[in-house]
Order: structure tokens, then C-alpha cells, then sequence
């Protein structure tokens, strides 16, 4: 402030001065005058600083008070920094729950935890037609429910288990551990699909026809074994190669009767599968082969039966008979030997077609009264489909681009299918006299002929209604030549998550 202050006040003093001088009055008197009220103006000047200025007490305590408060400021932030790393690391450790396509689930946040839940229902209905008499009635069922627990122990280990309470009774369909090891090398042990059957290793819930054809009747279901496979040549060929117990043909198992086992390798490629401009790029074609023995008894024949799509028995073997007051005791047939299985098959998908094929025989030592016979069962498939609404065809089902919503003008996905499937029985099954012979023909059809037809809805991914009518015609089987034809319409209604 003094810095202007005092030029100021001697710039009046100055002035003063003159003016006095002008109109002849004192000087010397005067000047003192001045001086003394400049020295009495720089004393207030310096009160007035003095007054603006804190004293040292109030300085210390000023600074004390600033300190106070830059430490609270520290403490505020490294308390903040703790809370933001303790939000951090409870968010590396808190598991991640989740609903989606994949079915619901949780995973640890380091993803080397995974549990889901996923699973499908199908509510069926059978309706036989026209003949004399239907082979069975009318009736709805729960065809399959099938809930599934899937999950994963630091990524390279899972596992699966899949109960079924499909027509009011419980089994285990799956049950079994994997080792994901890389995509070339996979080993499953426990209870699941032997790799033979093409349509077999379809899920029961991505069928194209209620259901599967004759070539099924021809090929494991479910075994207990261990496996290996994997995807080699980026991913356009599997390889699966695995030892079973062994099960008859069609049939599931749990334990093995004897200590031969079941040897079974599959190889399938889509050798074309990244060549996106050519027209063979949705090609699948592969080759399956099982061998190993199946021993039965008269008492325990170890020996299939056959079923037509509506799920009625159209061939078995000769059962064995148990005496009685009049006559005796009848053995029946049994298996006997070396079991052997090849399946060529293919599927081709291209837009909205799809083409299926598949082809097996089984070879089965099979012995009555005494005398062997090695039978050779063949059955085949050739099954196609078409979505009419333009979504890709896919050995997976269908994935509708406008999912279903009711009044919101989106239907879904709309697929026709047809398909035709045969299975024939070895001849010599009939040959020799009824003491010998491994079938009856009055009883069990040689030959059997399937054709069908099915319009499929897809609402969703999940959910879907399935109409099939399937016509099957036979030769023999019936004490008068051959069996009625089976006429069946079918309809399903499914939902999965």
C-alpha cells in the first residue's frame, strides 16, 4: 500500500507548498506541518498493515489448521484407494450368474469354475390309423424330461449328468467326466453315446422327425466306456475311438454281463467347411466301426428287438419256452459270438436344405439248439428338409431369425422334412424247422419300410411343435403273410433352456 501511498501524499505536500507560495504565506512553518501529518499518515499506513497481517500465534495456528485438514484430505484418499482395491478384488471373486441361450448357470469371475443348468421336456402324442387293429392305443406321453447338469473344475475338467423321467420312470442317460485337454485330444470316461450312429448322435432334442429311423435300431444307445477324441486339421476332422462293455444293438447298459468289451471308432470330416464359396461346404461324411463279443444263454438271450418309428416291436428272436404238463421245455435263440458294426454315413446342409443319410450293418454270431448262425442285419436312411422361411438348415436344428411373439407379427421358423428308411433281417434268420430257426416269421417281420412326412414349427431356439405322419409296411410277420401297415401321426411339443 505505501508504495503509492506515499508519492501520493507528497505529490499534495508539493501542491501545498506552491499554493502557499503563490499567496505569500510561511514556508519553512508549513513544510513542518507536512511532514508531520505525512509521518502521522505513514504511522496509520503502518497500523492499518499490521492490522491486516496475522501475528505469529495466529500464523501457527493458521498453519496448524491447514495441516489438519491436508491429513484428513490423505487419510479421505487412501481410504477411498483401500475401499476401490477391497470393490476390486471382492469383483475378481464374486461368481458371475447368468440366464441365456446356454441355459443358467454360474461361473467364478476367474472362469475356472463353471456349473449349468440346462435341460428339455417333450410332451408327445400317438395316433394310429386305419388296419383291422391298431397295434397299440391312442395315448399322450411324456416322451422325454430330461433335466441336465453340465459344469467345469479349472476349465480342462467337466462333467455331465442327464436323468430322464420320460414315461413315468427314472434312468440315467448320462453320466459321465471329461478331460478337455486341447481341441485335438479330449478323454471322456463314464456312461454316454458310443461313436457309431449318426442319427443316434444326435440330442433327442434337435431331431428331425418325432422319431429316429431304422438305422438306430442297429446301433448302441448308451454305454459305459472310455473314450478319446478331439478336432484335428482345424476342426475338419473328429476322430472319437473308444472301449465299451458292450450293449446289444439299440440297447443302453450299465455293467457288463461278461469281461468282453465293445471296441468302437468313428471318423467324420467337413473337409470343405471354411471354403465359404464353395457349393460342397456344408458336406459331412464319415465312417463308424464297432467290434467285440456279446455272449447270451437260452435263459438270457443278450439279443435286440426291433421297433418301428411307432415305437411297436416288429422282429425278435425266438424266445426260449418254459415246460410244461404237456410239452417241454423249447430253447430259444441267444447270442454267441463276435458282434460286428460298420456305419457310412453323410449330411449335407446348404441355406435352407438339408440332406441325412445313413447306412448300417450288424453282424451277430447268433446260436440255437446247437447250430450257429452269423446274422447280417442291414438297415438305411435317407432323410431331407427344407425351411421355408430361409433359415440355414443345420444337423443342430433350427435358430428362427423373428423368434415367435404372440401378436407381434413374428412366427418363428416353419421346416418340412421327408424321409424314407428301411431294415432288413438276414435270411437265414428264418431258415431250418421251428426247432432251429433264429425267428418266426408268423411273428417277426423280415423286412420293414418306413415313410414319412413332418411339417416342424420352431418358435424359438427352445421351443418347438413337431406334426410327423409316418407309414410303415412290412414283409411277413403276421400268421396270414405280412403285418398290417402302421399308420401313426404324431405331434410334440417341446421346450428347452
Amino acid at each position: 500500500m505505501r508504495v503509492w501511498v506515499i508519492p501520493a501524499i507528497l505529490a499534495v505536500a508539493g501542491a501545498s507548498l506552491a499554493i502557499s507560495a503563490a499567496y505569500g504565506q510561511d514556508t519553512p512553518a508549513t513544510t513542518q506541518e507536512l511532514l508531520r501529518r505525512i509521518e502521522q499518515l505513514e504511522q496509520k499506513i503502518q497500523s492499518l498493515e499490521q492490522a491486516k497481517q496475522p501475528t505469529v500465534d495466529e500464523k501457527g495456528r493458521q498453519a496448524e489448521a491447514i495441516e489438519q485438514v491436508e491429513q484428513k484430505i490423505k487419510i479421505l484418499e487412501r481410504k477411498r484407494e483401500l475401499e476401490d482395491e477391497a470393490a476390486q478384488a471382492k469383483a475378481k471373486e464374486a461368481p458371475i450368474v447368468r440366464a441365456g441361450k446356454d441355459g443358467f448357470g454360474l461361473r467364478s469371475a476367474d472362469g475356472n469354475f463353471d456349473l449349468r443348468l440346462r435341460g428339455y421336456v417333450q410332451a408327445d402324442a400317438r395316433f394310429y390309423q386305419g388296419g383291422e387293429t391298431d397295434p397299440a392305443p391312442d395315448t399322450f406321453l411324456m416322451r422325454r424330461i430330461r433335466p441336465i447338469i453340465e459344469g467345469s473344475v479349472f476349465k480342462q475338467f467337466g462333467f455331465r449328468i442327464m436323468p430322464d423321467f420320460g414315461g413315468g420312470t427314472a434312468t440315467i442317460q448320462d453320466a459321465y467326466v471329461d478331460g478337455n485337454f486341447s481341441p485335438a485330444f479330449k478323454v471322456r470316461a463314464g456312461k454316454f453315446k458310443p461313436p457309431v450312429g449318426l442319427e443316434r448322435l444326435q440330442s433327442g432334442s434337435e431331431l428331425l422327425f418325432v422319431e429316429r429311423a431304422f438305422p438306430t435300431n442297429l446301433v448302441p444307445n448308451r454305454d459305459v466306456g472310455l473314450q478319446l477324441s478331439g478336432d484335428v486339421f482345424d476342426g475338419a476332422v473328429n476322430y472319437a475311438a473308444g472301449i465299451f462293455n458292450g450293449v446289444i444293438d439299440g440297447g443302453s447298459g450299465d455293467n457288463d454281463a461278461n469281461s468282453d468289451k465293445d471296441y468302437a471308432v468313428r471318423v467324420f470330416a467337413e473337409p470343405l467347411k471354411d471354403k465359404e464359396d464353395s457349393t460342397l461346404r456344408g458336406l459331412g461324411i464319415g465312417l463308424a466301426y464297432s467290434t467285440g463279443d456279446q455272449s447270451g444263454s437260452a435263459a438270457t438271450s443278450n439279443l435286440p428287438r426291433f421297433l418301428t418309428p411307432g415305437q411297436q416291436s416288429f422282429f425278435s428272436y425266438v424266445a426260449t419256452t418254459a415246460a410244461t404238463a404237456t410239452t417241454p421245455s423249447v430253447p430259444g435263440a441267444f447270442a454267441d459270438g463276435s458282434r460286428e458294426r460298420i456305419a457310412p454315413q453323410f449330411y449335407f446342409h446348404k441355406g435352407p436344405f438339408g440332406l441325412l443319410g445313413e447306412y448300417v450293418r450288424s453282424n451277430q454270431e447268433v446260436s440255437r439248439a446247437g447250430v450257429r448262425r452269423d446274422v447280417k442285419n442291414t438297415a438305411w436312411q435317407l432323410a431331407t428338409s427344407l425351411v421355408l422361411t430361409g433359415e440355414d438348415a443345420s444337423i443342430r436344428g433350427i435358430n428362427p431369425r423373428k423368434p415367435f411373439q404372440w401378436g407381434q407379427g413374428s412366427w418363428g421358423a416353419f421346416e418340412i422334412a421327408a424321409r424314407v428308411s428301411r431294415l432288413e433281417v438276414d435270411d437265414d434268420v428264418f431258415a431250418g424247422s421251428a426247432t432251429t430257426r433264429l425267428a418266426n416269421p408268423r411273428s417277426s417281420a423280415r423286412e420293414a419300410t418306413d415313410y414319412g412326412i413332418g411339417l416342424n414349427w420352431y418358435f424359438n431356439r427352445f421351443s418347438k411343435l413337431v406334426v410327423n405322419y409316418d407309414q410303415t409296411e412290412f414283409k411277413d410277420g403276421a400268421a396270414s403273410g405280412d403285418r398290417d401297415t402302421e399308420k401313426v401321426l404324431f405331434t410334440r411339443f417341446q421346450v428347452g433352456y
